[in-house]
């Protein structure tokens, strides 16, 4: 039985892969910082396809710790998920908080970097496959999108240059790259208010946390000898057609 780990199983694209991978038949490890969500994703899943990891995926000492404690039957890992990631703020760049955008870049963008440096020896022994997941901001910019584009593409570009360096592995390495999806992540960008969030995906027929999560599992199953590089991703309700205009 294979095993994936998904970073940020306890909301969204995350939650959405730990049923996914699960139901195909995979053992899933699942991280995050809500314990709770973590223990109820286990009671609901079963102990022996699933196990949580509850540390802050920019905390590498307490993730080495929870590696290091994983069960045997969960050790060897086939499959990294790199989901863990967020958005800060609208703000156009000069108003924006400084502090928001250096936690967008460590969790995006650092502590990407540094799991997938912890699991490419163990991933290159078992020739396995890390899919990431990026967005459309990498390639669209937007008005208040600035860092968290910058990290998104940063993720796109880290994942050709994986490609790459891993070419004759057997490694695959995938950039997901979703537009509109409703889960928490617009919730997280306003502080906190869910009616600014529902206002934003209010008669969007937005992708859900599942649709994604099915397609990271499309990719891990496909055969070895199969590389998806960047698959991008929208509602048809939303489109990258236009420019952004201001007027005097």
């Amino acid at each position: 039985m294979p095993t994936a780990l998904v970073t940020g199983a306890t909301s969204g694209i995350g939650e959405g892969c730990a049923r996914a991978f699960v139901k195909a038949g995979w053992r899933v490890i699942g991280t995050g910082r809500r314990a709770d969500r973590l223990d109820a994703l286990r009671d609901e899943l079963g102990a022996d396809n699933f196990h949580g990891c509850n540390f802050d995926v920019r905390d590498e000492a307490a993730r080495d710790a929870s590696l290091a404690a994983l069960p045997g039957e969960f050790a060897q890992i086939d499959c990294l998920v790199n989901n863990a990631g967020l958005a800060l703020g609208m703000a156009r760049a000069w108003e924006s908080d400084l502090n928001d955008w250096k936690t967008m870049i460590d969790t995006n963008v650092t502590a990407l970097v540094s799991m997938t440096h912890k699991l490419l020896p163990m991933l290159v022994e078992r020739k396995g496959a890390i899919v990431n997941i990026s967005s459309v901001a990498a390639s669209y910019p937007y008005k208040g999108g600035n860092v968290y584009g910058g990290t998104k593409a940063f993720v796109r570009q880290f994942s050709l240059c994986l490609r790459s360096d891993l070419a004759g592995t057997g490694v695959r390495v995938t950039s997901i790259e979703p537009g509109m999806v409703e889960t928490e992540f617009s919730i997280v960008r306003n502080a906190g208010d869910k009616e600014v969030a529902d206002k934003f995906y209010e008669g969007a027929n937005p992708m859900t946390g599942d649709d994604i999560a099915e397609t990271v599992l499309w990719v891990a199953n496909l055969p070895p000898h199969l590389n998806i590089n960047t698959l991008e991703l929208m509602p048809v309700s939303q489109s990258f057609a236009g420019f952004h205009i201001a007027r005097d």
